[in-house]
């Protein structure tokens, strides 16, 4: 099983075939996704990634956050995910995943927060077809209706689908086929639409409905930042 992404939305445009067809596309964006720590079953009972996005300011950083960062010499992150793997899927500390993590042609699986649509009626939350449109019904055309029941049990039960608020919701949309990748500018090009307003953070994965391509990397596609070598000391000169 191999890991997720941290992604964040840009937008929506599209991209057209050979045929002249368009296709509609969401623009995912990695911005420095980097794996921050592991998770193992000896420490934690697990095994998964932990991985981080964006560059947070270290003066908003909590004192015990920074030090995290630290021990993994990765720059403080806006956004932490964690992702399960088995154990051949865990990726080095420090290494950035890359755009070519996922190849055109494979599908995913994209969660994110919905848009908040505020209070909303019953037939635009929960496509309610609403009351008589004719004869016995006065100014409550798009009500729900009666919510309760006679005098057993008198009362009415708990999600009971009513009027209230709508949108905010974790949504996971299932089998998204990706179309390109672009490794240099790190975008990720997904058919379709995900959840989320433009800008926000989304988790990418593998779709768990769909057979991953033979020519997936596994446990995935990354970069590893080369670490400055310490100057060997001079020799002391004879006097």
């Amino acid at each position: 099983m191999r890991s997720g992404v941290i992604a964040q939305k840009v937008g929506m445009t599209r991209v057209f075939t050979a045929t002249g067809e368009h296709v509609p596309v969401t623009v995912l964006k990695l911005d420095n996704c980097q794996v921050v720590a592991h998770r193992t079953k000896e420490s934690n009972g697990y095994t998964a990634l932990q991985l981080g996005i964006g560059r947070a300011k270290v003066k908003n950083v909590p004192k015990a956050e920074r030090e995290r960062f630290a021990r993994a010499e990765v720059e403080p992150k806006m956004k932490l995910a964690e992702f399960r793997v088995d154990e051949a899927g865990l990726i080095p500390v420090g290494a950035e995943i890359t755009a070519d993590h996922f190849v055109a042609g494979q599908f995913v699986d994209v969660s994110g927060t919905t848009l908040g649509k505020g209070f909303a009626g019953p037939m635009k939350r929960w496509n309610f077809g609403g009351l008589r449109a004719t004869h016995g019904v006065s100014v409550s055309h798009r009500s729900h209706g009666s919510t309760g029941n006679r005098q057993d049990p008198g009362k009415t039960f708990k999600n009971k689908k009513m009027a209230g608020h709508l949108g905010v919701e974790r949504v996971t949309t299932l089998n998204l086929k990706v179309v390109s990748t672009d490794v240099e500018r790190g975008l990720i090009l997904v058919e379709g639409a995900v959840p989320g307003h433009a800008g926000g953070y989304i988790h990418v994965r593998d779709s768990i409905k769909k057979a991953l391509p033979a020519e997936a990397p596994k446990p995935g596609k990354f970069r590893v930042a080369a670490k400055a070598e310490t100057p060997a000391a001079e020799p002391a000169k004879e006097g």
